[in-house]
């Protein structure tokens, strides 16, 4: 087995503990090359797409990869930024506002982001975290709710990266927080802000709350996202006073034939406003970052499907972004998770105490 070289290594350096953000991905631009790089890696991953490589690479690359590019690159034109991919534009936003939050709260940390698939990869951020002096590295996949596709996908990025290393650092990472309280909280923050700027919901209102999809099979398999977006969407009613009848959660960006997780988002709201609903309220729970899923397929696709099934009032409430409620509430996540690590100065060795630690190993012969 061989392993990647190590960063150079310097005796009293101090031990510092890093915190690597990873969020799905993005392509680097809205064209069709750029996507079909970003779908090839994104559809060739066997966590995302469970169907044996035998039968599915040829469908992929014969077929797929040859007719969406330039379909999803005009999606991606339509919700582009000036400074680039909304999700690639938030992800940076969160690790800056992060770093600022914990170091507020006391702690010592590097910050730093990933993408599962494009840039930047989650191996070339981990060896960025070890070269700056991470010998602690606490991974933070921003899915609020665990699933295979997701969660898994990111962890095995990290194995992966593991197993071309030769001197691991200590890993640890966030499974889920979907019942936490504090993003719990900024949601229903997000939710009442809205009201606040747009009226209350009304008696022929309801809430929708859109979570991604996945194949039906996966929860017949054991994965629990299905039932954790359940309960994401059960304790934020609570959380504004909902009644059952008031709200509604759906699942969206289906793929293929096979049966996925239900009610489906699009056909619901078309249901929704054939039956007499004037107005509807989409949040998406499972996204802390708008992108194509939540700007596109949500606040154009879902409000077109809306409107023209004789529905009255469309609003979309967008992700939490860089709220600072979120963010604190991410501080507060990560802090959690950090405990027993030695992230605040004074539990960091003093400068002396560096110094002592090479001037001794430099006696006994060591080079630097």
């Amino acid at each position: 087995m061989s392993t990647q070289p190590e960063p150079a290594f310097r005796h009293g350096q101090a031990p510092r503990t890093g915190v690597l953000l990873v969020n799905l991905g993005t392509p680097e631009g809205p064209t069709a090359p750029a996507l079909r790089r970003y779908l090839g890696q994104f559809l060739s991953d066997p966590r995302v797409v469970e169907i044996p490589r035998l039968l599915w690479m040829p469908i992929l690359h014969g077929i797929i990869l040859r007719v969406r590019p330039r379909k999803s690159a005009a999606k991606y034109a339509s919700i582009w930024m000036p400074e680039g991919s909304p999700l690639r534009v938030w992800t940076e936003k969160q690790t800056k506002l992060l770093q600022g939050f914990l170091g507020e709260m006391g702690h010592q940390v590097l910050v730093r982001h990933a993408m599962r698939y494009g840039e930047p990869a989650i191996g070339k951020a981990l060896s960025a975290l070890k070269a700056e002096g991470a010998t602690r590295i606490l991974v933070v996949p921003l899915y609020p709710q665990y699933s295979g596709a997701t969660t898994a996908s990111v962890m095995d990025e990290v194995f992966a990266w593991g197993r071309e290393t030769r001197l691991l650092p200590e890993l640890r990472h966030i499974n889920r927080f979907h019942d936490d309280a504090g993003y719990l909280d900024a949601l229903a923050n997000s939710v009442r802000r809205h009201w606040q700027e747009n009226g209350p919901l009304g008696d022929q209102g309801k809430l929708l709350m859109s979570f991604h999809g996945m194949p039906r099979r996966t929860l017949d398999l054991g994965d629990p996202y299905h039932c954790e977006c359940l309960k994401t969407g059960r304790l934020l009613a609570e959380r504004l006073g909902l009644s059952r009848e008031q709200y509604v959660v759906t699942f969206q960006s289906r793929f293929g034939k096979a049966k996925w997780l239900e009610p489906y988002t699009e056909p619901t709201l078309h249901a929704l406003a054939k039956a007499g609903t004037a107005r509807v309220d989409v949040v998406c729970p499972g996204f802390v970052s708008d992108c194509i899923e939540t700007l596109e397929e949500i606040a154009m696709e879902g409000k077109a499907a809306f409107l023209n099934s004789g529905g009255k009032t469309f609003h979309y409430i967008p992700c939490l972004n860089d709220q600072l409620d979120w963010m604190r509430a991410l501080g507060q996540l990560v802090e959690q998770h950090l405990q027993g690590w030695p992230t605040r100065q004074e539990q960091l060795p003093s400068a002396d105490t560096l110094s002592r630690q090479r001037d001794r190993a430099l006696a006994t012969g060591a080079k630097d």
